[in-house]
């Protein structure tokens, strides 16, 4: 058996970042865990430009991004097995993995640092009529084609979802030679960031059609064509707007899922709206020991918020094994109306330090209040000029407040618009 301080799962941003964290705060013993043949995660497919401009101050590809963690990771010495797939995180917190070079792995951890990263959801999610013709597949698996592996996944393309992957699918697949018909979200307002919508679609004359989606795939070998329609306010479609568009491909970009059966099968608490676990302000989730970080928790705009929050998990983690996290006395948060989640779910107002509160608004406001109160008062106002479901917002607490609180009180968060 092995043993180790810290095993992270995962050696994308997340699991990088949150490994160099947990070194910097003293503690040597640290292995990182990663299924892909190399550190680096999704970024190593992504690469556009666009990342960066929070954390380092400046414009970086996605493998350039990716590559500064890397080589941190080399200089610190912090031992990573690639090509190793985790199967099992037990009770004890003793890790289960398994390569080609090893075999079976057996690693008894101090902590485990969840940071497995998301899926896309598939085609089989979405009920949509037609048989399992060739050229419908996500954006993501589209974008390994063309980024990773030089192939065309087709010419006349229509994308479904307006998800930051499919945005940059929509301008990706113009600029290698396809001609990209539309895309389709079936909300009325679009997933992705506004920076996406603008330079993806707008600048290339992109249509983007809201309150519509897919409601029949043409073709028997491979895609002919699709039929899309409008929708209800309940996202049905209206009977007399069907219209069909010829094309070979059709991109699923139709939202991420938290890779979360790890955390599942070890018993821990999921957030119903997130689908991540439930943690406090330094990530720790209700098993012990146990943190979780990055698009495992949940699923974030921009990837420098990913640095960000995996770097609490690391030293929360580094806080854990050292002995030295405060006794809990935790207080709750909740969304209400208009917010539909907030991470972290529960605070500790023992612990020293501010606490930024992450969460994301279900629909689009322009000249907006966040409002944030505790139990029923109002402790907070922020105006804000703009907020949208595709973005995700944070408000700060302040040590001095939290130190006024006490036990099993409930932080809310509304918008009044």
């Amino acid at each position: 058996m092995l043993n180790y301080d810290i095993v992270v799962i995962g050696g994308g941003p997340a699991g990088m970042a949150a490994a160099l964290k947990a070194k910097e705060c003293g503690v040597d013993s640290i292995l990182i865990l990663e299924r892909a043949e190399t550190l680096g995660g999704i970024l190593e497919q992504c690469i556009h430009t666009g990342f960066g401009l929070q954390y380092f101050g400046e414009e970086l590809s996605g493998p350039e991004y990716a590559d500064r963690f890397i080589q941190q990771v080399f200089r610190q010495k912090i031992e990573y097995k690639t090509d190793t797939m985790a199967l099992q995180v037990t009770e004890d917190n003793k890790v289960y993995a398994v390569n080609k070079t090893d075999g079976l792995l057996e690693i008894q951890a101090k902590a485990v640092i969840l940071a497995m990263g998301c899926r896309e959801r598939p085609r089989g999610a979405l009920n949509i009529a037609g048989t399992r013709a060739s050229g419908v597949m996500s954006a993501g698996t589209a974008q390994k084609y063309v980024n990773i592996d030089g192939y065309m996944p087709g010419k006349k393309v229509v994308i479904l979802g307006s998800g930051d992957i499919g945005l940059i699918m929509a301008r990706r697949m113009t600029l290698e030679g396809a001609k990209v018909e539309c895309v389709c979200e079936l909300m009325p307002y679009s997933s992705g960031l506004t920076r996406n919508i603008v330079q993806c679609l707008d600048d290339f004359n992109i249509p983007l059609y809201l309150s519509t989606t897919v409601i029949d795939i043409k073709g028997k070998d491979r895609v002919t064509g699709v039929t899309i329609a409008s929708v209800d306010e309940n996202r049905r479609p209206i009977p007399g707007t069907e219209r069909d568009i010829e094309c070979d491909t059709l991109l699923l970009s139709v939202g991420l899922i938290p890779e979360n059966e790890l955390t599942k099968n070890v018993g821990i608490s999921l957030d119903r709206v997130t689908s991540g676990a439930i943690v406090d302000e330094y990530r720790e989730t209700d098993h012990k020991g146990v943190f979780a970080c990055g698009n495992v928790l949940h699923v974030h705009d921009l990837v420098d918020f990913v640095t960000q929050e995996s770097q609490i998990a690391g030293e929360g983690a580094a806080k854990y094994v050292l002995g030295q996290k405060a006794e809990a006395e935790y207080i709750t948060t909740k969304g209400v109306g208009a917010v539909r989640y907030i991470v972290p779910q529960k605070v500790n107002i023992k612990n020293e330090g501010d606490v930024k509160l992450f969460f994301r608004v279900g629909s689009s406001f322009k000249n907006a209040t966040v409002k944030v109160s505790y139990n029923g008062q109002e402790i907070i106002s922020r105006k804000r000029p703009r907020l949208a479901p595709g973005e995700m917002e944070n408000v700060l607490i302040k040590n001095d407040m939290l130190k006024s609180f006490s036990k099993d009180g409930v932080i809310e968060i509304t918008v009044e618009a």
